[in-house]
């Protein structure tokens, strides 16, 4: 996944008139403005009530769904292999928003201060704020790229990580 590939998906779901965040390694590189490592997909956190127009406007781009773990996550995925990672929120009034996790008792939180602006190849995009992703990054072993992701908050934002 390039940053003109992310720049051109982006591009669909604006046309589509629908809200998104970029997560994950883009979201991160995002943060600090640069692509700091290659990333095998797009994460994307969207409202869950325009999720028939995310993936409506997604299927005229030609991506399919290949894996379903609604209400958690889906997955879609082009010709090419590239690969978005969905995630669907569910606001409240206040901006904050709720993600269901596989234990639907503990939902994956986001305090309406986490969305915040970042940017790619000068295009400025919605993305995660430096805390939120260091959230995302805890509770599992980490790979190699997820220990990339954290050095570069802790370089750019002096975020504390625990790894």
């Amino acid at each position: 996944m390039t940053a003109d590939d992310v720049l051109s998906i982006l591009a669909v779901l604006r046309n589509a008139d629908v809200d998104i965040w970029i997560g994950g390694g883009w979201g991160i590189d995002a943060l600090v403005g640069k692509q700091t490592r290659q990333h095998r997909d797009l994460d994307l956190m969207h409202r869950k009530g325009q999720e028939p127009a995310v993936v409506a406007a997604l299927a005229d781009a030609g991506f399919v769904e290949t894996l379903d773990w609604r209400p958690v996550r889906f997955v879609v995925t082009d010709a090419r292999g590239r690969e978005i990672d969905l995630h669907p929120l569910i606001f409240a009034a206040d901006g904050s928003a709720l993600q269901t996790s596989p234990d639907p008792e503990h939902p994956f939180v986001y305090p309406a201060s986490c969305f915040v602006t970042g940017t790619i190849q000068g295009a400025t995009v919605p993305c995660l704020s430096p805390e939120q992703q260091a959230y995302f990054h805890q509770g599992y072993e980490p790979a190699d790229h997820d220990r990339h992701d954290m050095a570069q908050l802790r370089r750019a934002f002096g975020i504390a990580t625990h790894f």
